[in-house]
Formats: structure tokens, C-alpha cells, sequence
């Protein structure tokens, strides 16, 4: 059963989470991760939608001027983000926020570190028509570079009824791909199945704070991120918190965590101020460095700034050792990726200067 602990920080979306006693009665606080996240009716997944997906991911051409992909600045061959504090796009333009991992991104309800896209889909489409990651200034600019590979044309032909490149089915096939990118059978997953050697004994102390000091209100079930789309909440409806939560601290102005405010510049709501999507732990040993503007380094100094910020409370160095080991049980085996052969310009140039 999910202990009652874990409610005392959250406010609205524990509780929401909790309010159907049927929901509650088969809750538990963490499960392992499915082999595959909840797939929308309206996009079905298939071996060659997939394919067309990965084609994309990797293919320099959805940028203005072919020097960035999908992948640049969320490497599917590394931690699923690109290593840096902020991104830099297609035209040398640096980004507003760090680059989360995409590994296991199919588990969230919402999009974007503000949560301003209700659907993986929406979010890239999104993304095809960002000048500052892309470069592209409209859809129809990045189709037309697509629209002039007649390979594309033959591939979207097979996946799509209507056969068409759109800006919807390029979002599609991506948004396949990237369902596809999962990370299961962590260690911390086979200690929930019950092999209880697969984590230390520091990570389970590790674990038994994680707990007891209520980081689990925000950081549960199968994402380590809150709910998945049908657990109480619905695609398109936001799992937030406030961060930081205690404010006053060294860290605020050292890392420069109240610069940005997050949800409040979407929603211009002043409740919406500091408030952001829950990201999710799983493979978070893999992803430094950290936070929406990637201030902090390690994962060492992450946890503690948490604990200061989120919890209030100042944990000793071994306290933090522990944590740490624990996070570090959340680590998956990462899925075979395999950069595929990209369609060539066989009949115009794609790029005209």
C-alpha cells in the first residue's frame, strides 16, 4: 500500500491521485517499468513506422542547414541528453533550457520542462518549427527539404493511409521511435520483482531515505516521475511541482534556481510560478548535468541541493552517499540503437543557398 507519508508535500496531485479509493487500494508507490509506455489510439506503433522514426531522429536535413539532428542534443547513444548545460541549435543559437533525456519519454502525461505540450506528438511538432533548435521558421520550410527525397516519399507511403510528409505524420513517426526508446530491468526494477541482492545495502538505505524524507511524493511509480497516462491522470494533464520549494538558501542564487520561472511564463497564472513538470529519476546517474538550466555538475551536489531546496533539510555527506547509490540502482539497460541509412537527394537538391 502506498504509505500516507509520501502525501505531505504535494498538495493537488498526490491527493488528486488518491481520491478514487479504487486507485488507491492498488497503488503502489513504485513498480517496475513496463516493457512499453502506453501507446495513443490515434498513433499506433509498427515495425516500419518505427523505422521511418528512426530515419528521422538521425537525419540532419529536419535542420535549416543540415548540422543538427534529433539526436544532437538527445543522444540515444549516450544518456538520451547531450551532456551540456544548454543546447545549442542549428544556427549557433543557445538554448533557454537543458535538454532532457529522451529515454522512457513516452511515460509522462506532458511535454517540455513547462509542460506546454499535451502530447509527445505536439511536442515535436513543436520542435520541427523551432528557430532556435532547428532553425526552421515554419513547418513547410522542413517538409519541403523531406518532400524532395523521393525514399522519404516511398517510406511514408507504406507507414501512412493518406501517404502524405506532414508536419502530423513526421511528429507520428518520431513519436513511435521514440515509444520504442525504453530503458527496463534496472536494478532497482529486479529488487521490486523481489531479488532483493540486486541493490546494496547503501542503496537500500539510500532508498529507506528517499522515503522517509518524503522525496517519493513527487518521484514514483513506474517513470520515477508521478503518474503515466491512465493512472488517475489523462494525456495533457500536468504532474507539477514547486522548485524550489524552500527558497532562501545559498544554492538559489548559486545556481541561479529562481531566474527562470517555468510554468507561470505559459500559463501567466501567478500559482504557476517556479512550477515545473516532475522529471523523472530513471537513468538520472547518466544525465549531469542537472536542473532546467543544467547549473549543477554531478549528481553528488544535485541531491543535496534538493534536499535544501525541495525538503529543507541539510543531509550529511554520508546521507548523501546513500541517496545517490540508490539513484544509481535506477539506471536501465538501454535499448539497441542503430543509426540507419538515410535517404539520398537522388532527384534535387535538398539544400539551395
Amino acid at each position: 500500500m502506498f504509505d500516507i507519508r509520501f502525501l505531505h508535500r504535494t498538495g493537488f496531485a498526490i491527493t488528486l491521485l488518491l481520491a478514487a479509493s479504487s486507485v488507491a487500494a492498488q497503488f503502489q508507490p513504485f513498480q517496475p517499468l513496463p516493457a512499453q509506455p502506453p501507446i495513443p489510439a490515434d498513433n499506433p506503433q509498427s515495425a516500419l513506422k518505427i523505422e521511418l522514426g528512426a530515419q528521422l531522429y538521425f537525419d540532419p536535413r529536419l535542420s535549416v542547414n543540415g548540422t543538427v539532428t534529433c539526436n544532437t542534443c538527445h543522444n540515444l547513444l549516450a544518456g538520451g541528453d547531450d551532456e551540456r548545460p544548454l543546447s545549442i541549435g542549428a544556427t549557433g543559437v543557445v538554448t533557454a533550457r537543458n535538454a532532457p533525456s529522451l529515454f522512457n519519454v513516452g511515460y509522462y502525461t506532458i511535454y517540455f520542462r513547462d509542460g506546454r505540450a499535451t502530447s509527445l506528438e505536439a511536442a515535436i511538432e513543436e520542435h520541427l518549427a523551432d528557430e532556435v533548435v532547428l532553425g526552421n521558421k515554419s513547418h513547410d520550410q522542413v517538409l519541403a527539404r523531406l518532400r524532395k527525397l523521393s525514399a522519404y516519399g516511398e517510406e511514408f507511403a507504406k507507414v501512412f493511409g493518406d501517404g502524405e510528409i506532414s508536419g502530423k505524420n513526421v511528429a507520428q513517426a518520431l513519436a513511435a521511435y521514440l515509444r520504442s526508446m525504453n530503458t527496463t530491468d534496472s536494478a532497482f526494477d529486479q529488487y521490486l520483482r523481489g531479488r532483493t541482492a540486486a541493490i546494496s545495502e547503501q542503496a537500500k538505505s539510500g532508498l529507506k531515505l528517499f522515503n522517509e524524507s518524503a522525496c517519493a511524493s513527487c518521484h514514483f511509480y513506474v517513470n520515477m516521475a508521478g503518474p503515466v497516462p491512465g493512472l488517475a491522470f489523462q494525456m495533457g494533464e500536468g504532474f507539477y511541482e514547486l522548485f524550489p520549494n524552500f527558497v532562501g538558501s545559498e544554492y538559489d542564487t548559486r545556481y541561479q534556481l529562481m531566474a527562470d520561472i517555468g510554468r507561470y511564463q505559459v500559463t501567466k497564472i501567478d500559482t504557476d510560478k517556479r512550477m515545473w513538470r516532475v522529471t523523472s529519476l530513471r537513468n538520472v546517474a547518466t544525465t549531469a548535468p542537472y536542473f532546467h538550466n543544467g547549473s549543477v555538475a554531478n549528481l553528488d551536489e544535485a541531491v543535496r541541493v534538493m534536499a535544501k531546496v525541495q525538503l529543507n533539510l541539510t543531509w550529511t555527506d554520508q546521507q548523501v552517499a546513500d541517496v545517490v547509490a540508490f539513484l544509481q540502482t535506477l539506471t536501465g539497460e538501454f535499448p539497441r540503437v542503430v543509426t540507419p541509412r538515410l535517404p539520398t537527394p537522388n532527384d534535387g537538391t535538398v539544400y539551395q543557398n
